[in-house]
């Protein structure tokens, strides 16, 4: 299969949820940038409850995950399931922090 037919249908699956994916993308980017214009920097600011957040958040993506692809995790046998899942894991993980750490900033902030 040639690069192009993978992303050919890529595009197919991801096309019901195009919107919902930019909807997604400007609510993060806005709120990143309005904690920019009040003083977060994401590599300054360091919040510990936000990343221990967001591990659990990823880890939670263990039990959901198989059952919204309509799958279980006796399925997942080779090695290319686990690796698919992990970065699925990670993936979770790391949309949680980029959403969880800019919120503890204006938490902290009032405080």
């Amino acid at each position: 299969m040639s690069i192009y037919s993978t992303l050919t249908i890529l595009m197919y699956a991801l096309a019901p949820f195009a919107w919902w994916l930019t909807i997604g993308t400007i609510v993060l980017i806005t709120l990143h940038f309005v904690a920019y214009l009040r003083g977060y920097q994401i590599t300054r600011y360091r919040c510990y409850p936000a990343v221990a957040i967001a591990a659990l958040v990823g880890l939670s993506a263990l039990l959901w995950i198989p059952p919204m692809t309509h799958s279980q995790l006796s399925y997942i046998a080779t090695w290319v399931d686990w690796s698919v899942l992990v970065s699925a894991i990670i993936g979770t993980a790391v949309i949680a922090y980029l959403v969880v750490h800019p919120l503890s900033f204006f938490v902290r902030e009032r405080t």
